[in-house]
């Protein structure tokens, strides 16, 4: 599975993250699925209340009116354009999942209600020269959790 980051949604990302500094934040990703295996992030929410500098609590409800704004943008075509996964920060540790945020992953998926086939998680933080580094994780129902390649795509014209 891929996963791209196009330039305005990285930017963001960077500007939230210089914004709460060693604190945790996060929020819901919407996504296209491009083709085969490769989606791409459109939006995402951020939410209003900040971790600490080691854990995040996600607001599920917060992110409802925007992804409802999202699916009435989109057409409401779910095959294309859908609720991908969730992000956040580890601006202290390295951008992998810890246990807690694969059980809270793997809850999206095993819950009916959700309908989800995957859930992607995007763990984000600042490296030294202030760019913005990240992994891609998928889950999917039946416990798996597999690695997804993440690509912060460039601004077209951009030097290479």
């Amino acid at each position: 599975m891929r996963v791209l980051l196009p330039p305005d949604v990285a930017e963001r990302l960077g500007a939230v993250l210089r914004g709460v500094g060693n604190r945790e934040i996060g929020g819901v990703l919407m996504g296209e699925h491009v083709s085969e295996g490769v989606f791409r992030v459109k939006d995402l929410t951020v939410q209003r209340d900040v971790g600490t500098f080691a854990s995040f609590v996600r607001e599920v409800r917060a992110a409802l009116v925007p992804l409802r704004r999202f699916f009435a943008e989109t057409g409401r075509n779910y095959t294309r354009y859908n609720y991908l996964g969730e992000w956040h920060s580890h601006p202290s540790f390295e951008p992998e999942p810890s246990g807690k945020d694969s059980e809270s992953m793997w809850s999206i998926v095993e819950d009916p209600a959700v309908g989800a086939n995957f859930a992607v998680l995007l763990i984000v933080r600042l490296g030294a020269e202030g760019e913005l580094e990240g992994r891609a994780t998928a889950y999917l129902p039946g416990r798996c959790r597999l690695q997804a390649n993440l690509e912060i795509e460039e601004r077209e014209g951009a030097p290479t």
